[in-house]
């Protein structure tokens, strides 16, 4: 059979088939045969609805795939398309927020802050710093702006830049009894003088004036309303300092010798003598007041007794004359209207007027006139000056005239004075001269010399058209239009091009007598001489060819590179086919897109961000991997998250809760605090937390053995003795009396110490206020140290009540005084102390403050209480139940630790880093009353067996070097936390404002 595929030219584009007799052509697979039988088109499997692609579908060899617009990647479904968030597939590196692009993405700031030149760190704009802002007290950014605000205790003006004072008295009703102040945040009542404000903050009550302040009374102080009084014992009374006394009537109790009265001086006494008479020297003994009444003393004026006679005396303004009795005037010139122009002179009766130096008197004897004028006064005459009578003038030299001035001089004839140079004639001209030329001259510039005033009329010029006068000489000019020839005289027309009719299409360049027509840049002059064209025209304009420019006769055409044609617009090429034509670098298939091309990947793959390059498409299904919550496809690999609420351990695959006390049932009574993968329960402030580390109680519902140590000595009065009385019943009110909760004993000292009750001695805070109630004062001395001795020695022991120190129930004293005690009380207070007993010492008055350091235990400023007087002991009463509530909830605390109470509370993490301390034996320290429970509970390793290092543990020495140890990393988290806790408050703070 002949085979006519190979014999002939078939003309099938892909496949011959030989058939009997003839052939067909076929096509290759994705390929359909075209209608003239012989050419294949590629099989439009898109034509078919899209196939279902949201934005595009392409054609295959044999099938067809959807594709995405670029900034698109396709989804599972492999049909529809989403952006990619490429903030998510990588580390964007961006400190707030991460914006997605078409193709990439960017880093965004949050409102009020500022992307940094590194495009992904921000800073916050800081608009007080960039503005003027006029806030007078504290600028404060907000996110587009700033605000002003006030300090605390003030409030924002209308203008909402300055402040004022915030009046809390004004706004509210304050209820201050006395006065109301206010403060920064808020008000406080105060209280007039002598007055202390009560414990409601408002309501005020006297001092005791006299005890409150250094009253210095030398007798007696007595308290009057709001102040006081001094009073003299009697016999005695005040002096004028209103402080001191002296005694009553001194004359009465000495020989004092006066003449006549005897007069009490504060602690002396004096003389005085009776009216009409006076003191002599000596003190004693009198005189007659008035000898001028008794004589006839002759004087004119006046009479003044002196001594044991008179002398006469003048009236103001008058001088006793020789006879020593009548009177002259003494200064006759301020008594009468004298009228002397410079100096008034007194003689004996009268006076007269006198000349200041340089003047002498005129006739009228009361004036003056200078004797030479020209020399008291600045004339400022230029050559003379002639007195005048009361004045001057001025006068000028032989040939000189007085200017108008009156004071300089000009000469008569300047031309003649002076050497003036000029060339024809000189000219006076006021104090200066002018030079002027005769007629037919003109001055030159010197102003002295002269030159012909119209040369041109005076020579022959020669000039064609005009002639124009210089200095010495002339120049010929022409006419507009003309221009002048090398001989200076003629003229020629200067612009021929201006005045024909030149034709030229561009320019027209004049030549000597004519013209000739030119062409601009990159233009020929035509053959006609006149018009021009284009030299070459592709260079001359924007012809906008994308690849060759080609000029025809007076325009140009577009053409192509080889293996591309021109688009309709004439100008631009596009590739017959691209991906054949340019290095796509496409890592699978090319496929042309009109002018250009995109890259596809094979199926299981997606292209990457350089568009070129494939990677698979989802490596969390490909592999392993591990992650607890959900994986995620990281560009070539995944990361692992975590489910809302959770956040990544450090292995990077499981998760933890973000807040473990919203996911448990944690039961804690008052608060629930987040301890890495498990939880603590806290509890508020006066609270402390029960054996179930759960649950909350009162701080002073706790155990505590607490002894009153009272002073009944006679200095303290059975007045204050039941203020005291009350002060105890006062802090029995806020503790829980029972055998298991709060124990309480009480001693009174005088000379001797008595036991009124013993700490096992009642169960109810009832009985022991009628016992209290019912103390008798001792009222005698004062023996502090012998108290603490009884305090130390029997208060404190089980026989009296006191829970064994096994029971690390805390212990505590209350020592009260009011003076110094007659006995020793350092040795009794410290071993008091040494064996775990915490005092506070009370004093008031004349309490010695180096006796109440010894008595208190450290630190001094929370067991020490001093005030001046009795009225202070209610504010002391509210401390020390402060103090006494912060002292048993560290003693909590202390026993949580020494009972091994040192574990977490929650559930526990099976992950490596878990090591828990939990209870589980019991062991007993013979040397110590105290019970260690603890076991190390690993989470790799369960074995209870207990080995020879187990028993080791469980030495006394072992169990107090680990009690130490957890005392000190208990310690440590506490110092953070309170660290923590200011760092709160200040962000807060910051927040706030």
């Amino acid at each position: 059979t002949q085979d006519l595929c190979a014999v002939e030219k078939h003309a099938c584009e892909q496949i011959c088939v030989n058939t009997p007799g003839s052939y067909v052509c076929q096509c290759y697979e994705g390929y359909e045969l075209d209608a003239n039988g012989k050419n294949c088109i590629v099989v439009d499997y898109c034509a078919v609805d899209n196939q279902g692609c949201q934005h595009e579908c392409v054609n295959t060899e044999d099938s067809y795939y959807c594709r995405c617009y670029p900034g698109f990647i396709l989804n599972p479904d492999k049909r529809t398309c989403r952006r990619p968030d490429y903030c998510a597939l990588q580390d964007h590196g961006c400190e707030q927020e991460c914006v997605n692009t078409d193709d990439s993405y960017f880093c965004r700031c949050q409102e009020g802050f500022r992307l940094n030149p590194d495009k992904k760190t921000c800073k916050r704009v800081d608009h007080c710093a960039e503005s003027n802002h006029g806030c007078e007290h504290l600028c404060l950014n907000t996110d587009d702006s700033y605000v002003c605000q006030c300090f605390e205790g003030f409030v924002i003006n209308e203008d909402l830049k300055t402040c004022t004072r915030v009046d809390y008295c004004a706004l509210s009703d304050h209820g201050c009894e006395h006065l109301c102040i206010n403060g920064d945040r808020s008000y406080t009542c105060q209280c007039f003088e002598g007055y202390r404000l009560r414990n409601d903050g408002k309501t005020c009550k006297r001092k005791n004036v006299c005890k409150s302040v250094n009253h210095g009374c030398e007798h007696v102080c007595v308290s009057a309303d709001n102040s006081y009084i001094c009073k003299c014992r009697e016999g005695y009374i005040l002096r004028e300092d209103g402080k001191t006394c002296r005694r009553q009537d001194i004359c009465k109790s000495v020989s004092h010798g006066c003449e006549h009265i005897c007069v009490n001086k504060d602690d002396s006494y004096a003389c005085e003598c009776h009216e009409g008479f006076l003191l002599r020297e000596d003190g004693k003994t009198c005189r007659n007041k008035d000898i001028c009444s008794s004589v006839a003393h002759g004087c004119e004026h006046v009479c003044v007794n002196a001594d044991e006679s008179y002398i006469c005396q003048c009236y103001e303004g008058f001088a006793l004359r020789e006879d020593g009795k009548t009177c002259r005037n003494k200064d006759v010139c301020n008594s009468v209207d004298h009228g002397c122009e410079h100096v008034c002179v007194n003689t004996d009766n009268s006076y007269i007027c006198q000349c200041y130096e340089g003047f002498v008197l005129r006739e009228d004897e009361k004036t003056c006139k200078s004797k030479d004028i020209c020399k008291s006064v600045n004339h400022g005459c230029e050559h003379l000056c002639v007195n005048n009578d009361d004045s001057y003038t001025c006068q000028c030299h032989d040939g000189f005239v007085l200017r108008q001035d009156g004071k300089t001089c000009r000469s008569k004839d300047i031309c003649k004075s002076v050497n003036h140079g000029c060339e024809h004639s000189c000219v006076n001209a006021g104090d200066t001269f002018i030079c002027k030329c005769q007629e037919g001259f003109l001055l030159r510039e010197d102003g002295k010399t002269c030159r012909n005033k119209d040369l041109c009329k005076a020579v022959d010029h020669g000039c064609e058209h005009v002639c124009v006068n210089t200095d010495d000489s002339y120049i010929c000019k022409c006419h507009d239009g003309f221009l002048l020839r090398e001989d200076g005289k003629t003229c020629k027309n200067r612009d021929v091009c201006n005045s024909v009719n030149h034709g030229c299409e561009q320019v027209c360049v004049n030549t000597e007598d004519s013209y000739i027509c030119k062409c601009n840049e990159n233009f020929i002059l035509k053959e006609d001489g006149r018009t021009c064209r284009y030299k070459d025209v592709c260079k001359s304009v924007d012809h906008g060819c994308e690849h060759i420019c080609v000029n025809t006769d007076d325009s140009y055409i577009c053409e192509c590179h080889e293996d591309f044609i021109l688009r309709e617009d004439r100008k631009t090429c596009k590739s017959k086919n691209i991906c054949k034509t340019v290095n796509h670098g496409c890592e699978h298939v090319c496929v042309p897109t009109g002018d250009s091309y995109v890259c596809q990947c094979h199926k299981g793959f997606i292209l990457r961000r350089d568009r070129k390059t494939c990677r698979n498409k989802d490596p969390c299904k490909s592999i392993d991997h591990g992650c607890e919550h959900v994986c995620i496809n990281n560009n070539n690999s995944y990361s692992c998250q975590c489910h809302e609420g959770f956040v990544l351990r450090q292995d990077g695959k499981t998760c933890r809760s973000k807040d473990v006390c919203k996911s448990v049932a944690h039961g804690c009574e008052h608060i629930c605090v987040n301890n890495d993968d498990s939880y603590i329960c806290k509890c508020q402030d006066g609270y402390v937390l029960k054996e179930d580390q759960k649950t909350c109680r009162r701080c002073t519902e706790g155990p505590v053995d607490l002894v009153f140590v009272i002073d009944g000595s006679k200095s303290l009065g059975e007045d204050n003795f039941e203020i005291v009385k009350q002060f105890v019943s006062g802090i029995l009110d806020t503790l829980e009396i029972s055998p298991k909760a709060a124990r309480v004993g009480l001693l009174q000292y005088s000379s001797e110490v008595r036991t009124e009750f013993t700490l096992k001695q009642f169960n109810s805070a009832k009985d022991m206020k009628k016992a209290v109630s019912q103390m008798k004062y001792m009222g005698r001395g004062s023996m502090t140290g012998l108290a603490l001795k009884r305090m130390f020695e029997r208060s404190f022991t089980e026989t009296e009540g006191a829970r064994p120190f096994s029971a690390n129930v805390p212990r505590i004293a209350i020592v009260f005084t009011d003076g110094r005690a007659q006995d020793e009380v350092s040795g009794w207070a410290a071993r008091a102390k040494q064996t775990g007993i915490i005092i506070y010492a009370i004093g008031i008055g004349k309490a010695i403050e180096e006796e109440l350091l010894e008595i208190a235990s450290e630190p001094s400023y929370k067991h020490l209480f001093y005030a001046e007087d009795f009225t202070a002991l209610e504010d002391i009463s509210e401390e020390l139940k402060v103090q006494i509530c912060e002292a048993l909830k560290d003693s909590a605390r202390q026993q949580d630790l020494s009972s091994g109470r040192l574990r977490k509370t929650g559930p526990q993490s099976s992950g490596p880093e878990s090591t828990t301390i939990t209870i589980t034996d019991v062991l007993a320290c013979p040397n110590l009353a105290i019970h260690h429970k603890y076991h190390f509970e690993d989470s790799h390793t369960h074995s209870t067996r207990t080995t020879a290092k187990d028993k080791d543990q469980c030495k006394c020495e072992n169990l107090v070097t680990f009690q130490n140890y957890a005392t000190s990393e208990v310690r440590k988290l506490t110092q953070r936390l309170e660290e923590m806790t200011k760092r709160m408050e200040d962000l807060e703070n910051r927040l706030k404002y």
